[in-house]
C-alpha cells in the first residue's frame, strides 16, 4: 500500500515523502518484531546484547563500551540492560581485574538456551522482507549505507 493512503497525509516533496514513508515502515517492521520478542519477556535492547555477547562469546568477556558500539539504539543505557539481564540470569558480570572500574560481561548458558529456543523471533526477522527479491534486498541495503554517508 502506498504511504499516502497508508498515513492518509500529503509530503512537500519527495524528500519529505521517502523520511516519512522510511520512519512508518521501520515503526512498522519493528512493531512485528516486537511483539515476538515480548513472548520471551525481553526488550529490544536486551535481545541486542545477548545477541552481541553471542555473537563474541568465543572472545572472552565484553566490555560495557563494547557492547555499547555494537547496539542498534545508541542512546540505550546499556549499564542498565546488563543490570536487567544479570538479574534474570541471562548474563554474568564481574569486575575487570585490570581495571576495577570496568565490567566484563558474558552470556550464560541460560542466556544461550533463551536464544537458541528463540527461533520464531529469527524466523520473523527472516520475513520481514519477504516481499522483496534478494536483489531488491541488497539495493536497499545499497541505499541505506549510502544515506547513513
Amino acid at each position: 500500500m502506498k504511504i499516502e493512503d497508508e498515513i492518509k497525509g500529503r509530503f512537500r516533496n519527495d524528500y519529505h515523502k521517502g523520511l516519512i514513508n522510511m520512519t512508518f515502515t521501520v515503526k512498522q517492521l519493528n512493531y512485528t518484531f516486537l511483539q515476538t520478542l515480548k513472548k520471551h519477556e525481553l526488550t529490544e535492547p536486551q535481545y541486542n546484547i545477548l545477541k552481541v555477547l553471542k555473537g563474541f562469546h568465543s572472545e572472552g568477556p565484553s566490555s560495557i563500551g563494547f557492547l555499547k558500539e555494537r547496539m542498534l539504539d545508541k542512546s540505550s543505557d546499556v549499564s542498565r540492560i546488563v543490570d536487567k539481564l544479570f538479574e534474570k540470569g541471562f548474563i554474568d558480570r564481574k569486575e575487570n581485574p585490570i581495571d576495577r572500574r570496568q565490567k566484563d560481561v558474558e552470556i550464560t548458558d541460560q542466556g544461550l538456551v533463551l536464544l537458541s529456543g528463540m527461533d520464531d523471533c529469527e524466523n520473523t526477522a527472516d520475513t520481514l522482507l519477504k516481499n522483496l527479491t534478494n536483489e531488491e534486498v541488497q539495493e536497499l541495503n545499497r541505499l541505506l549505507d549510502k544515506i547513513r554517508e
